[in-house]
């Protein structure tokens, strides 16, 4: 009954994304692609076992905000029966927690027309089990969103499948055509307005939720603010700018950052532009913090932290930096000032991140907060002492 409701429903809702179902054609979306639309896609969120820790970080992600899919659910066995929004954030959000495929499709009340894969594996591989479900979320007419570094429209099975039921696959980490990749080429000049980067000590320690908490803080505020999404969740939330730097060849991730930002600059002609961080500068593992500093060439940084946390994600025995290394080797490589520290509060009470916030405060001379447990005001602090006259600004326009 259920598979037979989904079918008959799938035709409109191909119709009004404006879908092509070609064989065994390459996907991605563009991160406007769905925001003219008068109805929001609805989506299941995977993330089985993983759901509000670090390798679940594009379902968390998803949960706090998405712009471009209405979430209807988490599927995750260990956590079935909860509601999202009170296990991760102890904030209830309606969107509930189910066991199975079945039973998110069984208790939904609109049809699902999006699949998304909500975990970010550091090998970036899907796992048999999860490829299952996959398939059959595509028996059941849903589309496909994959974040993984490997490409499904590139697998038989999955091609198979997509021709059979009429779906669509996106890989969201496929990049353009190499014909159409950008060096840098130094236009990142013409763009006069502020240009912050919030960076952190690791990889998923909350760069991309405290970047868009400091932009819809910032908007708020009363100053245009753009955000410039540069990960896979990022994009897959709805970021109206954005690119996924880990999957561009190298010699062209600075240039396509610095066309991306000159492109919203010109566009949105905004007053402040916030770049999302991808890793951390001091990580062997990764390269794109260095590259998103080249290609944003920003005028300063706000840096996460989790003071609780002792070894980097997916390397036990690899401890994590102490906050003044980070600050210094940021300060030093890009030549700009860490304007602000944003806490992480995992493994931690309130009466530690008060004395972490006092502390760093102390220490570092700089404004310190927690950006998902304190006022958004915090973080419009920090960016104002920074450029002050964007208050003068938002001042004149009252």
């Amino acid at each position: 009954m259920i598979k037979k409701l989904l079918k008959t429903e799938e035709a409109s809702s191909q119709r009004f994304l404006g879908y092509s179902n070609e064989p065994n054609q390459s996907k991605s979306i563009q991160p406007n692609s769905f925001l003219d639309l008068d109805v929001v896609p609805t989506a299941i969120v995977f993330c089985e076992a993983n759901f509000t820790k670090n390798d679940g970080k594009t379902a968390n992600g998803l949960i706090r905000h998405s712009s471009n899919f209405k979430i209807l659910s988490v599927i995750d066995s260990k956590m079935a029966g909860l509601d999202s929004g009170y296990v991760l954030d102890d904030k209830r959000n309606g969107i509930p927690i189910y066991s199975s495929l079945d039973e998110a499709v069984a208790m939904a009340d609109e049809y699902p027309n999006f699949f998304i894969y909500g975990l970010a594996h550091s090998d970036g591989l899907l796992p048999k089990l999860a490829r299952q479900v996959m398939l059959e979320a595509m028996s059941l007419g849903m589309n496909i969103i994959n974040g993984l570094h490997q490409y499904l429209n590139e697998d038989p099975e999955f091609i198979a499948a997509c021709n059979e039921y009429g779906v669509s696959i996106y890989d969201i980490r496929r990049p353009r055509n190499k014909n159409n990749l950008q060096v840098y080429q130094d236009i990142i000049r013409e763009v006069s307005c502020p240009r912050v980067v919030v960076m952190g000590t690791d990889c998923a320690i909350g760069k991309r939720t405290t970047a868009i908490k400091l932009s819809n803080a910032l908007t708020e505020y009363g100053l245009k603010t753009v955000l410039i999404a540069t990960g896979q969740t990022g994009v897959i939330q709805g970021a109206p700018y954005g690119l996924v730097m880990d999957s561009i060849p190298s010699q062209f991730c600075p240039g396509e950052l610095e066309a991306v930002i000159h492109r919203a600059y010109h566009v949105e002609k905004p007053d402040i532009i916030i770049i999302e961080g991808q890793g951390a500068l001091s990580h062997p593992a990764f390269s794109t913090s260095a590259m998103i500093l080249r290609g944003s060439a920003p005028h300063a940084v706000v840096l996460q932290h989790a003071p609780h946390r002792k070894d980097r994600v997916d390397f036990d025995n690899m401890p994590m930096p102490k906050l003044s290394y980070e600050i210094d080797l940021i300060e030093r490589f890009a030549q700009i000032k860490v304007i602000g520290i944003c806490i992480n509060h995992e493994d931690m009470d309130e009466t530690e991140v008060e004395e972490y916030i006092y502390r760093y405060s102390k220490d570092f001379s700089v404004p310190v907060t927690d950006a998902l447990s304190r006022s958004s005001m915090f973080l419009v602090h920090m960016i104002l002492i920074a450029f002050p006259h964007l208050k003068i600004k938002v001042s004149s326009l009252q």
